[in-house]
């Protein structure tokens, strides 16, 4: 079976990694020249403007230009699908983190109580 187009959903182009650090950088809702994330990434800059076209191409990322530079903006409201998709095992993991803690508290309990004293050492 042939491979989806990165550029058909949002779920393709983010399969890459190096894309999942992108919208990283651009998480925290500023804009950036594409120089300032190869810079940030350590990545060349060809690579870069590759990877800002993909997402942009989902709509993950938006593009103004402002004089010479473009500059490039995350568009968070486009990996909703994502978020719903992956917020349906949500509780599979509270469920373990609840395990965990139970656990946890039954064994402080264990040791409190082997200690013979009752009290916290």
């Amino acid at each position: 079976m042939a491979r989806a187009a990165t550029t058909t959903d949002v779920f393709n182009a983010i399969a890459e990694p190096k894309r999942r650090e992108l919208i990283g950088v651009l998480a925290d809702g500023r804009e950036y020249a594409v120089g300032d994330v190869v810079l940030r990434l350590r990545m060349p800059q060809p690579a870069v403007s590759k990877h800002l076209g993909v997402l942009r191409k989902v709509g993950v990322v938006t593009v103004v230009k402002r004089g010479q530079h473009r500059m490039y903006k995350l568009n968070a409201a486009e990996l909703k699908p994502v978020h719903d998709w992956v917020k349906v095992f949500e509780r599979y993991w509270t469920h373990q983190l609840s395990q965990i803690k139970e656990r946890a508290e039954r064994k402080a309990l264990e040791r409190l109580v082997s200690d013979g004293s009752g009290e916290k050492p």
